[in-house]
């Protein structure tokens, strides 16, 4: 994986700091946190033994709010939703009733975090999901209940799950979750799996996960989101989503009232992806839309993801907001191959919501991360007939010769031999 160079003030700290005075690198230490809080969090951390020490009241500190053993309430919201494409925004229900609120779980987590950069991270690692334990059921819930987002499926167990060959963990040690692929299917839908992590999150949270494959086809509505109690009142952060044939991944939060897009200046936003389908990100003023973000990366979903080795996407949720990167699997910045993150290096985000306009700690809490593959339902079944968007220019209807989604995906179990997950790793860091 390539590595990226460091900012120039970061490589003449560095290039300073075995030569120079400690005052010299507080003072550079105070004019960085002068010029950015981001930056200078990160100053700290990787400077703490050299640092004059301060008197903790005079120091601002982020704060990561810990996991509780409450259980989340609700299951509410979804469907409702309408899609348009060609060059307006593509919109669609939230997820909703995704429910979860198991507590917190161990699962396989770690506490180190790996050597092997020069600069040390303000993240800690506090669980890792990955290898022969990534299915083990302290880590997740298996959601076996309805579909809350109307789709053709039928969600299975765990057991079920193994029975039915739809999970594995393959000779790489990557964890597959696959779909049912008989012929036709009955009125129960094609099968399927849908995880939540028994692990709750909030503020104070840095996810990453590395995928090799993701779903897609016609019919597929593939994700990796993470959803809050009482939906949209705890929020939804799509991190991962989109429908069909798509090539260009759509990032889109779903909130209670009151949460915006400050503009839809994609510049003035501080982000490469574009804005779609409005800045109002009320999940019931926006007919449970949201607000949402399209890829600039063409490379970033379905089967061009997976014919570039998938890829990685990092979410960041501190006191600043909601910020999320992704990179194809040969530009993965060696800090994150590393395990020590420093996401003040990464450049420019693809999609962000600042706290100016949402307040992170307000309409996001207590999340719980899912990856599902569900069929049709509200969005891929109400785009079938679209086309004009990034890997869709003709639509599921043409391609296919079937005139509704769940005729495809009933008749057609052949087709889905690429919808599958191919996950080497999801890792969880707290801030330190």
């Amino acid at each position: 994986m390539r590595a990226r160079s460091l900012p120039l003030s970061l490589a003449l700290l560095l290039s300073v700091s075995d030569c120079t005075s400690a005052s010299f690198v507080s003072r550079m230490h105070d004019k960085a946190t002068r010029h950015t809080k981001a930056f200078a969090r990160d100053i700290r951390a990787a400077f703490a033994p050299i640092l004059p020490r301060q008197d903790d009241s005079a120091q601002q500190r982020l704060t990561y709010c810990k996991l509780t053993d409450n259980g989340l309430t609700g299951n509410s919201g979804g469907g409702g939703g309408n899609t348009s494409s060609g060059e307006g925004a593509t919109t669609y229900s939230g997820h909703g009733g995704s429910g979860g609120g198991w507590g917190t779980a161990t699962g396989s987590a770690s506490s180190a975090a790996p050597t092997g950069s020069s600069v040390n991270s303000p993240w800690k690692l506090v669980q890792e999901l990955s290898g022969s334990g990534f299915f083990d059921e302290s880590n997740w819930e298996y959601w076996s209940s309805k579909d809350p987002t109307n789709g053709f499926v039928d969600y299975l167990t765990a057991s079920d799950g193994w029975a039915n060959n739809l999970l594995e963990i393959n000779d790489d040690g990557h964890a597959i979750m696959r779909v049912e692929t008989t012929g036709t299917v009955g009125d129960e839908g094609r099968k399927s799996i849908r995880i939540h992590s028994k692990s709750t999150y909030n503020i104070g949270t840095l996810s990453i996960m590395d995928a090799k494959h993701m779903p897609t086809g016609c019919g597929s509505w593939p994700a990796w989101w993470s959803n809050g109690p009482n939906w949209p009142i705890g929020g939804e952060i799509d991190i991962l989503e989109g429908v069909n044939d798509y090539t260009n991944n759509q990032y889109t939060i779903h909130t209670d009232s009151g949460c915006r897009l400050t503009t839809d200046d994609a510049s003035k936003l501080d982000i490469t992806g574009t804005v779609v389908g409005g800045t109002n990100c009320a999940a019931h003023e926006t007919g449970n839309q949201g607000c949402g973000v399209r890829s600039p990366s063409n490379v970033s979903f379905g089967a061009a993801f997976n014919g570039n080795n998938g890829g990685v996407y990092a979410l960041s949720w501190t006191d600043e907001g909601l910020a999320i990167w992704f990179w194809p699997t040969d530009e993965v910045p060696s800090d994150v191959t590393a395990g020590t993150p420093v996401p003040s290096t990464w450049g420019t985000a693809a999609a962000r919501w600042a706290a100016s306009g949402c307040d992170p700690s307000k309409y996001f809490y207590d999340n719980t991360f899912i990856f599902d593959t569900t069929f049709c339902g509200d969005w891929a079944g109400s785009a079938w007939s679209n086309s004009g968007l990034p890997g869709q220019e003709e639509s599921c209807a043409a391609r296919t010769g079937y005139s509704t989604c769940e005729d495809y995906v009933r008749n057609k179990g052949g087709s889905f031999t690429e919808a599958y997950w191919e996950i080497r790793s999801v890792k969880f860091y707290s801030l330190k």
